[in-house]
């Protein structure tokens, strides 16, 4: 029964829980040296691993190319550990002797890692070398479809971890995932941080946990042929980036926005490159493949090839297709093709001036995109920095393959499985996540500044009061001594004003 099914895995995750919570206490301990020895093996483990890891993945999930998701591991594993090897995590990170500050690096605890279907082993790899890199415990809640090859991964991971050093425990997952089971798992007390990468409801989940968050969003992303760009080279890409792993990274281009004077030959090369163009039939027919219901993606075609598409869709195309294209002129949640598709579909714009295709990208990325990513081909510097300054994006791809430039494959962008959409895509950050988000910092600093504090104005207005009712009182003595006496004594006189005088100097 389902209801037993939630029990179990509730059961999983709580006990998965606490030996990480436990492992974690342990990890505090750890060296410098120590860690960085434990993130090199489990990095070079899951690297040694990636081509039968990927396989294991195509096999379960039925999404993607073997090849494809074989360089996503290698990404997932070696080059996220070239680029935070030398990154201090543990103790004192940094001195400042001018500004006398001293920064500390405190791990958060214990995190909540949430996988997705479409990059199952590679976002595992990912998300424990950087747990494991900052001393933090990390549970894996895998996605239902993914489950055999996340947890293949994870056992290569947490088997180096150990022999390398590592508490046992520092690495776990819940091995029956389900929904309620993922639910808890962010709420629970004993969870300090998540790292959500997966569907729009379940970034939202992890953002209303009522924890701290690193979640993405969606990646509606536009791709900008400009007419000084080297169209050949441009057509390349474009086929190459949107046919990697069928199309199932967030940064994947979703549409081609060309500017009127170079759409021929951009339509030429494209056609070289293995695209096939819909006539105005079978754009109709493909529609209601993509989206049975407005503004919904149909799950079916995500990750798949652009032939095998063709085929739910009842059109013939040739072999070779790597990529489906129809000529587009609407952006609308009711317009099928302007949607994120997650596999090698593309919708083509032309625009007729610079500002025309501004427009159309823009259309774009508020309709699903805000934040996430934007690919340009172009060899005007002016025009990729105006881009630059102008579009809601976190990362813009120029002249490169925008899937796995977006990761850090082709660019000097940090590598990465989690890409941070900013505020424009409703997440805390436009990063390319990584050690460095997994830490706190403490700052120890030491005083440099001299201040004198003045004192309130009340309470010197009260102090000069009270010095002038003591001088009344000891005028008002020395009055009264003479009447009585009839004479003045000099040496009193004397006494009443030193003592007037000093009462002064104190105040």
């Amino acid at each position: 029964m389902q209801f037993d099914h939630d029990l179990q895995s509730i059961q999983e995750m709580r006990d998965a829980l606490q030996k990480a919570k436990e492992a974690q206490q342990k990890y505090l301990a750890f060296s410098q040296q120590q860690v960085d020895k434990i993130v090199k093996r489990v990095a070079e483990a899951a690297f040694a691993k990636s081509l039968e890891l990927a396989q294991m993945a195509v096999e379960e999930t039925r999404m993607g190319v073997v090849e494809h998701k074989r360089m996503k591991n290698e990404v997932g594993s070696q080059a996220v550990y070239e680029s935070i090897k030398d990154e201090k995590t543990v103790g004192i990170i940094n001195e400042d002797p001018v500004k006398k500050i001293v920064e500390v690096a405190v791990p958060y605890g214990v995190i909540a890692g949430i996988i997705p279907t479409t990059n199952p082993t590679s976002t595992a790899i990912f998300k424990t070398l950087i747990a494991l890199k900052t001393r933090n415990g990390i549970v894996f809640s895998p996605h239902p479809r993914a489950v055999k090859c996340t947890v293949a991964t994870l056992k290569i991971c947490i088997e180096a971890a150990v022999e390398a050093g590592a508490p046992e425990g520092i690495v776990s997952w819940i091995s029956n995932p389900s929904m309620a089971a993922t639910t808890e798992l962010m709420k629970h007390r004993d969870i300090d941080l998540i790292l959500a990468t997966g569907g729009k409801e379940l970034v939202r989940a992890a953002y209303s946990s009522g924890k701290p968050a690193y979640g993405v969003g969606p990646g509606n992303v536009p791709v900008y042929v400009e007419k000084t760009a080297n169209i050949m080279q441009a057509a390349k890409m474009i086929a190459d980036s949107k046919s990697f792993d069928y199309g199932t990274i967030c940064a994947t281009e979703q549409a081609i926005v060309v500017d009127r004077n170079v759409q021929q030959m951009t339509i030429r090369e494209l056609k070289k490159n293995g695209a096939y163009f819909l006539s105005e039939q079978e754009k109709a027919i493909l529609e209601t493949v993509i989206s049975p219901l407005p503004g919904k993606l149909n799950p079916n075609i995500v990750g798949q090839s652009a032939v095998k598409i063709a085929e739910l869709a009842g059109i013939s195309v040739p072999t070779e297709t790597r990529i489906l294209v129809a000529k587009e002129t609407r952006v609308g949640s009711d317009v099928p093709f302007s949607i994120e598709k997650l596999s090698p579909i593309f919708a083509l714009y032309t625009a007729d001036s610079f500002e025309q295709a501004k427009e159309i990208c823009l259309n774009l990325l508020n309709l699903g995109g805000r934040g996430h990513s934007l690919s340009l081909h172009t060899n005007d510097d002016t025009v990729a920095r105006e881009f630059a300054l102008d579009m809601p994006v976190s990362r813009l791809l120029v002249n490169t393959l925008s899937s796995i430039g977006a990761v850090g494959a082709t660019t000097g962008l940090m590598p990465s499985l989690t890409l941070g959409c900013g505020s424009y895509g409703g997440n805390i950050t436009s990063d390319n996540v990584t050690a460095r988000h997994l830490i706190n910092i403490k700052r120890m600093a030491y005083g440099t500044k001299e201040v004198t504090i003045p004192k309130p104005a009340q309470q010197a207005i009260q102090t000069k009061a009270e010095s002038n009712d003591d001088v009344s009182e000891i005028v008002e003595q020395v009055l009264k001594q003479v009447t009585l006496e009839g004479h003045v004594d000099p040496k009193a006189i004397a006494e009443m004003v030193n003592h007037v005088i000093k009462k002064y100097q104190m105040n």
